[in-house]
């Protein structure tokens, strides 16, 4: 019997899987199949002497900084009552509690004698708070109403009890050193660094060019011993762990051991002051991507806190491992991440092989201090086979067997054993997810990141890319692809994979009352049918070079009907819809003003992402992309089509594409977008089979191996 909450919730989760074979996930991924499980009376037996499932480390760590924005942003109470029980059956005692915070900081910097129309300036809107609190930017989608803070606030507390409950040790976050612009004035001799532009393509110090207190400042522990004092005022009790990331995408000014390592002691007295007991949970992160992070810096920065106050998080340990190349962190405890996900995209990707062998190695590894494992995505709700397969890597003492995992898989997830099902299971495992080429997956398909960029800059090429590259901050990786046709990433062959959705569509009249089975058909079938859309892109390129006005004109109606008949696929299951999204975030404002705020914050965030000019789009433009119904229709698509059209017209006219006239009006549309209040549905329509076998027929019979 397990000591808490957590370990009997999951206990109960192993026992259904394994016993009863059964299946959870997000409801938005299917939801759970529990028609396997008998009547009461019934349930299976476990033998007398029982089975032993046990943690071969202590911690299960679970969210990453941005996800409270990409998916938690507009989440009530019961949403999140859900998501902590799920959590409570994946094993997970280590989780991020960030909601609510801008509370706490009002407080606090009001203590500083920092005014409410500082704040105003300071706190990102509720689509952006992540970023504001890592210091990226501020002010952005804001001012936040003080309903929100207090609301927030309340919603936080019933998160912590509710995780208190059941076992969990919340992560609280604390003092990074980012502060408002008011501060500078309000304490002039404080060594107070104006930061320089992140990605604001107007450079507008409105939201733009943020502010870090140095950690050696005395200021930067009075104000980290106010924020943990102020958490423990409200919240009645602290589990003594707290996030902090001061140096996420901000280099030190020197790279001095000696200096760094008067940081790192300097950040934690800032904790530690507030609480004695004090561990620091920090993002590893930054040693993945930053070339200034030599073995010098490194070591500096993590030996500068005593022994096991600090646990760093190998974030992306799944494609880099940093614990290999750090010498396990130099003795510092750390946590093996798996980070999967980027914005919340949707993207059939993942790398099986790597979860279900990685934490093993780390573990097993001579002078291993890995105490954890986690799962950092910036985004939840989708992949649902690589978070069920990443839960179970807290208990899992040897390397799975992924084959025979993901045949019981298929099994557990539909509720019966369908062998056309386990045949196109075992496709999908040694394809989409089994990426390995070392690269992100960032979502750059056509239909919803559609290029900015002269056609004559577009190579038209049919071949499988694999982005091979080195590992690079989100900065770098952002800024390589402006202004250039970044190809969608990919990495396996297509004709298997159409192959696979064959036979799912095969396997449809015994299980179509299935609601897992509908959202992996659908699913599929968007993976299958966006790749067709990438070479088809390709193909009216290509008649563009070469002049072919009907052949641009042909395969261009054929792109934006594709759009079209994606859409109306994706509307049959709720975990591909725009609507909830826009919902949710209009429920949450206390009257007009704030459903208009808070629905640009939505809209916004799946678009532009940041600030814009006429004639430039923000560099974070589709950085959020999501494939869901109403947005293919009413944007995505129709941005395709202003695009056709200059093609088309340089072709008719004789002249060359007008890339700036392009830009002013696509951007147009986005800015348009961004303020509509148009209202998309928030059920489900249609018919998920009918429509899959249709568009398998329409656009993907004839690639079928």
């Amino acid at each position: 019997m397990g000591v808490t909450g957590v370990e009997i919730s999951a206990g109960l989760h192993w026992y259904l899987k394994y016993w009863c074979g059964s299946h959870i996930s997000w409801d938005k991924t299917g939801g759970a199949q529990l028609f396997s499980v008998p009547r009461a009376g019934l349930l299976p037996r476990v033998q007398d002497a029982g089975i032993v499932v046990q943690r071969p480390i202590p911690w299960n760590y679970y969210q990453n900084a941005v996800s409270s924005s990409y998916s938690f942003a507009w989440w009530d109470w019961k949403r999140w009552e859900k998501e902590i029980d799920w959590m409570a059956l994946q094993g997970i005692n280590l989780p991020l509690a960030f909601t609510g915070q801008e509370a706490i900081w009002q407080k606090v910097f009001q203590k500083f004698n920092v005014s409410k129309t500082d704040l105003d300036n300071f706190f990102g809107g509720p689509a952006f708070l992540a970023w504001s609190r890592m210091g990226n930017l501020h002010g952005w989608g804001g001012p936040l109403p003080q309903s929100w803070l207090d609301q927030q606030l309340i919603l936080q507390k019933k998160i912590l009890a509710r995780m208190y409950e059941l076992g969990m040790t919340p992560v609280l976050p604390a003092f990074s050193g980012n502060v408002p612009a008011a501060l500078t004035y309000i304490f002039p001799s404080a060594k107070i660094t104006h930061l320089g532009n992140w990605f604001s393509v107007k450079s507008d110090p409105k939201v733009c060019c943020t502010y870090l207190l140095d950690a050696t400042d005395p200021l930067f522990v009075e104000i980290g011993k106010a924020f943990i004092n102020e958490q423990l005022k409200e919240y009645g009790r602290t589990g003594h762990i707290y996030n902090c990331d001061t140096f996420d995408e901000n280099t030190p000014p020197v790279d001095d051991p000696e200096y760094i390592s008067s940081l790192g002691a300097a950040i934690f007295r800032g904790m530690q002051t507030g609480d004695d007991d004090a561990v620091w949970l920090m993002q590893g992160w930054l040693f993945s991507y930053d070339p200034f992070w030599r073995p010098l810096q490194t070591k500096a920065l993590l030996q500068s806190v005593p022994l096991g106050r600090l646990v760093v998080l190998d974030l992306f340990a799944e494609v880099k491992p940093i614990w290999i190349t750090s010498e396990q962190f130099y003795g510092v405890p750390y946590i093996w991440c798996m980070l999967h996900n980027f914005a919340g995209n949707s993207e059939m990707y993942g790398i099986l092989d790597s979860v279900a062998s990685g934490p093993v190695d780390a573990r097993k590894s001579e002078n291993s201090t890995m105490v954890g494992v986690g799962m950092s995505m910036e985004g939840i709700e989708q992949n649902p086979v690589v978070y069920d397969l990443m839960s179970e890597m807290a208990f899992q003492h040897n390397k799975v067997d992924v084959k025979l995992w993901i045949h019981l898989y298929s099994k557990r997830r539909y509720g019966q054993s369908v062998p056309l099902i386990h045949d196109a299971w075992n496709i999908l495992y040694h394809t989409v997810y089994n990426c390995t080429d070392g690269a992100y997956d960032k979502n750059r398909d056509v239909i919803v990141a559609f290029p900015d960029v002269d056609p004559s800059f577009i190579s038209v090429l049919h071949e499988r890319y694999n982005h091979q590259r080195k590992s690079l901050s989100r900065r770098a990786a952002i800024e390589q692809i402006t202004d250039s046709f970044d190809k969608p990433h990919l990495w396996y062959s297509t004709s298997e994979v159409i192959h696979a959705l064959k036979l799912f569509i095969a396997s449809g009249d015994e299980l179509s009352e299935s609601n897992t089975y509908r959202y992996d058909l659908i699913d599929l079938t968007r993976q299958a049918v966006a790749k067709y859309a990438n070479q088809l892109f390709l193909k009216v390129i290509e008649a563009y070079r070469l002049n072919d006005i009907h052949g641009v004109a042909c395969n261009t109606q054929k792109f934006l009907d594709l759009v079209e008949d994606m859409d109306t696929l994706l509307a049959c299951h709720e975990g591909f819809l725009l609507g909830p999204w826009l919902e949710s975030a209009q429920k949450l404002a206390q009257d007009e003003e704030q459903k208009k705020q808070f629905e640009w914050n939505a809209r916004t965030q799946i678009t532009m992402w940041f600030d814009n000019t006429e004639e430039e789009a923000s560099l974070l433009h589709d950085y959020g992309n999501k494939y869901w119904s109403g947005l293919l229709r009413d944007y995505y698509g129709p941005r395709a089509a202003i695009y056709f059209k200059f093609l088309l017209e340089s072709l008719e006219k004789g002249h060359d594409f007008q890339l700036k006239d392009w830009r002013r009006e696509w951007i147009k549309l986005t800015n348009d977008w961004q303020r509509s209040r148009k209202a998309f549905p928030v059920e489900s329509t249609g018919n998920a089979l009918n429509i899959s076998r249709w568009l398998y027929d329409k656009y993907l019979r004839s690639s079928d191996t």
